[in-house]
């Protein structure tokens, strides 16, 4: 077997944690490797190790037989390796071409960028790998599975035969995951070699040939992906057995805590994102809304929050109408919230664990007295508290800062100050976006855990496997409206699906509120 990369003996180091512990990887020629581990087990920093962005303290690097010394990814790239990055980087006032061309642009003889012979081999790049895209189409203008197009071209305009996907589905739809699957066929059929770091298990058993598995920084073992289950990978990955289906037990179903009647919301541009949506919430269940992404649920959410202004429809909040009511006052009746973005609406990156913990209730007794002065000491012990009861993992405890937490770390902050305020209605979006297979088991269960304790919750998510494995209800939203009703077994995946694309099923949607 040749190899197109060999990593030896690869250790980094930064303060206070060995990211990569004499890691060794192997990866042939023509094959999709996944790379798979829990969030912050050295997966992305051994990568950008390869691409040049980080350097290591020690190890060698083959390429294609060779040892080289990647010092910044313009070594990397005249070496033939490209990375498409989680978080795109690309200029969103530039367009297709000019993103995809940048600091390699062609000329004309007068020295000036020739955008015309650009914009020819963008299409012609894009017609030989299926990877659709308009070369005029500025980047802020399209869908987020384009821009991640846009991003693979970039890395084939330089001639990459090695490509590193850093965790590529986190932000995509459905839809758009079974796309990016075809399309890392095709670059393997036309002699590419990728290296897919993720966590998502469907995904390695879908694409990839092998699978080395990293924890904690070690490397655990490489497997040939078709002779292990996913049972196997998750084990391998965490360190024990990891339960993908929970049990979900009986709960008492008691009156409705929220009522939303006739809801539109508009964006930011005052279009109209959800039209007329109603739905009710009881005690002790959970309401799922299914909907390709885009399809009004931030919106929908914004309004229940009082992020976004409601422009028509009532909100009613264990009775009381909360419809424009103050996002404080809100919170004060009892709405918690989850947010879909951790680190835009969820958390303040350089706060700490512990001033993120009391950022709705800081201004009450017993974190503030009554000159307005902070309790720091309580809020530190109700902190320390928390990160060990919800298995936060923070290096200096509860002084440690939001924004050097994994992914996981961040989201089950969130999580402790939510459920620890005890709300009566507990919204939730995207509880398990980006994380891995042991952050979502203790996230869903925490989820559960609230259902029985007679908590209201509506669940926003784009895994439908999620859906159908919490909700006792199910709502699907499909431009703004709501599609269907149905009670957990009336649907399959297949059904929702059909309904979320905006088709409503045969036989009329029954409403089954009570």
């Amino acid at each position: 077997m040749s190899h197109a990369i060999e990593m030896s003996g690869i250790t980094k180091t930064f303060p206070g944690v060995v990211a990569n512990d004499n890691i060794t990887l192997e990866v042939a020629d023509g094959e999709v490797h996944a790379l798979l581990g829990e969030n912050g087990a050295g997966k992305s920093t051994l990568m950008s190790i390869l691409f040049g962005a980080y350097t290591a303290d020690s190890g060698i690097i083959r390429i294609h037989g060779t040892q080289v010394d990647i010092k910044d990814p313009n070594v990397a790239t005249e070496l033939g390796i490209g990375m498409v990055h989680q978080h795109f980087k690309l200029v969103h006032n530039y367009t297709v071409t000019e993103n995809i061309v940048l600091g390699m642009e062609p000329r004309t003889r007068f020295g000036t960028v020739d955008l015309k012979a650009a914009e020819k081999q963008v299409a012609q790049l894009s017609k030989l790998y299926g990877l659709e895209v308009d070369p005029q189409a500025r980047v802020e203008n399209i869908t987020v599975g384009a821009q991640q197009r846009v991003e693979i071209l970039k890395t084939l305009y330089r001639n990459a035969r090695i490509i590193i996907f850093d965790e590529p589905t986190a932000v995509l739809t459905p839809q758009e995951i079974d796309e990016l699957m075809q399309i890392l066929r095709r670059l393997t059929a036309e002699g590419k070699t990728i290296v897919l770091i993720t966590h998502k298990l469907k995904e390695i058993k879908a694409v990839a040939d092998r699978c080395t598995v990293l924890r904690r920084g070690k490397a655990v073992g490489t497997v040939e992906v078709a002779s292990v289950t996913e049972q196997q990978l998750a084990e391998m990955m965490v360190g024990r057995a990891v339960q993908f289906e929970l049990e979900k037990p009986a709960t008492s179903i008691g009156e409705v805590v929220l009522a939303v009647r006739g809801l539109s919301v508009a964006d930011s541009t005052g279009a109209l994102k959800v039209k007329d949506f109603s739905v009710e919430v009881h005690r002790g269940e959970i309401v799922g809304i299914a909907g390709v992404d885009g399809n009004g649920q931030t919106e929908l959410l914004y309004g229940l929050t009082g992020l976004s202004p409601v422009l028509a429809g009532t909100i009613m909040l264990n009775g009381v109408d909360i419809t424009h009511a103050s996002i404080r006052k809100r919170i004060e009746l009892g709405l918690g919230h989850i947010p879909e973005d951790r680190q835009k609406h969820g958390l303040v990156s350089e706060f700490t664990i512990s001033e993120n913990c009391v950022l709705k209730d800081y201004y009450k007794a017993p974190y503030s007295n009554r000159y307005g002065l902070l309790d720091h000491r309580r809020m530190d012990v109700d902190a320390s508290q928390l990160i060990e009861q919800f298995d936060i993992r923070a290096g200096q405890g509860s002084g440690t800062t939001a924004g050097s937490l994994s992914g996981g770390n961040q989201q089950k902050t969130v999580v402790a100050r939510e459920i620890n305020l005890s709300p009566s209605v507990l919204l939730v979006a995207q509880p398990t976006r980006g994380l891995d297979v042991g952050a979502i088991e203790y996230i869903r269960r925490r989820i559960l855990d609230e259902r029985g304790k007679g908590r209201a919750i509506l669940l926003v998510s784009f895994e439908l496997d999620e859906i159908m494995n919490l909700c006792d209800r199910i709502a699907t939203i499909s431009k703004g409206t709501l599609v269907g009703i149905f009670k957990q077994g009336e649907v399959d995946e297949r059904e929702i699906g059909m309904m979320m694309a905006g088709s409503r099923r045969q036989r009329e949607a029954q409403d089954v509120e009570n």
